[in-house]
């Protein structure tokens, strides 16, 4: 192949990835502000309530990997200092021995120094199964907030507005999407909503 040649195939490639990066950071920032709710409820006598539900990923080992880190940080970096939160994590045995709930308190408590209140929902293995059996848990708050790569977090609140829209017009926004964040994760996170798009149309 000629020089030329090659400058081209490099160029057309650069350009193919920038575009791929582009895409998902939209993706990401779109799905992190759609489906929320009418309003949170506010209450005058007290702090408001507020549940923050972190949606878990499979972990073989005991250790939270690379994608349970990044969703248990963005969980606690969604919590309102002025509320009395919650924190919901979400996630049965779906890859190892232990459920990914605790796998994730773990890595809230002793990695990201996480003392506040937690509850966990360690029955679950699937998005729906993670949103239906947090209702419980979450039935008093003032506002909800669904946590995840930003996309799952979407299909996890347009769950929760078909199971229960009296607390999906409670949702707002947590704080999973920045800008050049974890772009890898993005990319994977896009493609996977894509095809879930694709095959719900089916």
């Amino acid at each position: 192949m000629r020089p030329r040649a090659i400058t081209r195939a490099g160029l057309a490639s650069v350009v193919a990835a920038v575009g791929l990066v582009a895409w998902a950071e939209w993706v990401d920032a779109r799905s992190s502000r759609r489906m929320l709710g009418t309003g949170a409820r506010g209450r005058h006598d007290a702090l408001r309530r507020e549940a923050v539900v972190v949606l878990g990923y499979g972990n073989r080992g005991p250790r939270a990997n690379l994608i349970n880190r990044f969703r248990v940080r963005a969980g606690l970096r969604s919590i309102d200092p002025a509320a009395e939160s919650t924190l919901v994590l979400c996630g049965g045995t779906v890859e190892g021995p232990e459920p990914e709930a605790v796998i994730l308190a773990r890595f809230a408590r002793d990695e990201c120094g996480y003392t506040g209140a937690l509850v966990l929902e360690t029955e679950s293995r699937s998005t729906w199964q993670n949103i239906r059996n947090a209702i419980p848990l979450i039935e008093d708050a003032d506002a909800i907030k669904i946590v995840s790569n930003a996309p799952h977090a979407l299909v996890g609140r347009e769950y929760l507005h078909r199971l229960r829209p009296d607390l999906a017009a409670r949702l707002v926004a947590g704080e999973e999407h920045r800008l050049g964040e974890v772009v890898p994760i993005k990319i994977v996170a896009a493609l996977r909503m894509l095809w879930f798009r694709l095959r719900s149309r089916d």
